[in-house]
């Protein structure tokens, strides 16, 4: 389990588990198995690798954390023992301040989900940025490159992370807007494709002068490849996507979802914004000879949705698997939602650019959530599953390249703020079992059947004496699922589901 939500497409299929099934998941068989305590909250994705050889140690299952203390932590998955800790933090430093920003509290250290290489140095790389000060008030963002098996730093780094662009938009100079690390925090998950790690940055809340940053940096150097600025002559367009990675396709493909931000409706004559801005849209980045933006979807009220904030950008991004429509025409889609409560799909090979008069993407669901999205959805065996604020878990099938309007099957329970990003277990297209955590005061782990999400298998609260509480919510966690346990983040450490003995 390397990346977020699985796979680069992030579809939150977990599809080769074969522990756990729908028959024995349940209160008397399933529940709390073990708890991995760290140093300050795991807002991050953990990460999972099999057979790591670790040095004095052995062969290991091992689960990888990260926390906002700006700590790495490499744990025996089936022990508990920690095997190793690296801190991100520089001599004299500390991690960030919230930045007067309710939104990540109350220390900045690492947010975005990790990327593993297993192909990288002597055993393989954790990628990571982490956020840090020091005593001058100054900030910094790094990317780190750990050894696997050892937690080592690797390639020379840490490496500082900068940039400017082409522009004269907010925080620019000479024609040039640049990257302030401390304007900026790395939520989104990392990217790996094609020896390039990818990140994408957002602000503060809203607070100060910010435009939309993509930055690609290669894998075996720690350095600068590319980058592209999305909002160079405005302003705002950050990437926020609830702390969901940027995703990819085979072809090489980059998509993701702006927030509210500057878009130009005066276009060229490709369809483009004249300006280059390309706030609170659906965008595909190239990655052939650099990063570029190669296609785009804006909905006709997007100046509006911005002014109002109501934009598109609140929730993540999901490359679709190819289907085939009732014409027999291959189609390569993706979906995204946000505020508004729609359900846009955008062909990935024509996605539908701008207009002043209506939505020229492939697909717009109407009313088929009740509330915004803060999340992102997952996909199996032919269905979309979506879980907005204050609405039931739905899952919508899609037949013939088309998502249905409602939803074939939806949970009892609704999920407050920020909804739920499921993640689904199964053994290929059976034992299907969709995960998903509330987060309240005292956070709940749900178990739902894939197949009928009103049949729930099993809830954290079920037990008695609460012998599978876990603590309070953590909003940004979506579960991870590897050899018959469901881990989730919490605010002091990862708590491990499993079979009970």
């Amino acid at each position: 389990m390397v990346t977020y939500h699985k796979d680069n497409a992030r579809t939150g299929q977990y599809n080769d588990e074969t522990a756990l099934t729908p028959a024995n998941v349940g209160m008397q068989t399933f529940g709390r198995v073990a708890f991995f305590a760290v140093d300050g909250k795991v807002d991050a994705q953990p990460l999972y690798l099999s057979n790591v050889n670790v040095p004095g140690v052995g062969v290991r299952n091992v689960l990888y954390v990260v926390t906002e203390h700006a700590s790495a932590y490499a744990f025996d998955a089936n022990s508990g023992a920690q095997l190793w800790r690296t801190s991100a933090l520089g001599s004299g430093e500390t991690p960030s301040d919230a930045r007067g920003c309710s939104q990540v509290t109350p220390e900045i250290g690492i947010t975005a989900t990790p990327v593993i290489d297993r192909t990288r140095g002597p055993n393989g790389a954790l990628y990571l940025v982490a956020m840090t000060k020091n005593s001058s008030g100054t900030y910094f963002q790094r990317v780190h490159a750990l050894d696997i098996a050892t937690g080592a730093q690797l390639f020379g780094g840490p490496q500082p992370i900068t940039a400017s662009f082409p522009g004269t938009g907010d925080n620019s100079s000479n024609g040039r807007v640049v990257f302030d690390p401390k304007q900026y925090e790395e939520r989104a998950g990392l990217l790996m494709l094609n020896g390039v790690l990818y990140t994408a940055w957002t602000s503060h809340c809203d607070i100060g002068l910010y435009t939309g940053w993509v930055i690609g940096i290669n894998a075996a150097t720690l350095q600068q490849s590319s980058v592209v600025n999305i909002t160079p002559n405005g302003s705002r367009g950050a990437i926020w996507m609830a702390g969901s990675g940027l995703a990819a396709d085979n072809a090489g493909g980059i998509y993701f979802i702006s927030g509210n931000g500057t878009f130009g409706e005066t276009l060229n004559a490709s369809g483009f914004p004249a300006n280059g801005n390309f706030g609170n849209g659906f965008l595909k980045l190239s990655t052939s000879g650099g990063l570029a933006v190669a296609d785009y979807f804006a909905s006709f009220d997007t100046t509006s949705l911005s002014n109002a904030d109501a934009d598109f950008g609140s929730g993540g991004a999901l490359v679709l698997p190819d289907m085939v429509d009732s014409g027999g025409r291959t189609r390569h889609l993706a979906v995204g939602a946000g505020k508004d409560s729609k359900i846009y799909v955008v062909d990935r090979d024509s996605m539908g650019k701008f207009s002043t008069s209506a939505n020229n993407n492939y697909q717009v669901l109407s009313g088929a959530l009740s509330g915004s999205v803060f999340s992102k959805p997952a996909y199996f065996n032919g269905a979309l599953y979506y879980g907005s604020v204050g609405d039931r878990l739905k899952a919508f099938a899609i037949t013939n390249a088309r998502v249905a309007g409602t939803a074939s099957s939806q949970t009892a329970t609704s999920f407050a703020y920020p909804g739920t990003t499921p993640s689904i277990s199964s053994n290929v297209n059976t034992n299907g079992i969709v995960w998903a955590v509330e987060n309240s005061s005292t956070a709940v782990l749900h178990a739902y059947d894939a197949s009928n999400l009103s049949r729930e298998l099993y809830n954290s609260n079920q037990a008695p004496n609460g012998r599978d509480h876990f603590g309070a919510g953590n909003k940004f966690i979506a579960p991870v699922i590897a050899n018959g346990r469901v881990y989730v983040g919490t605010p002091n450490g990862v708590v491990a589901f499993g079979l009970l003995p």
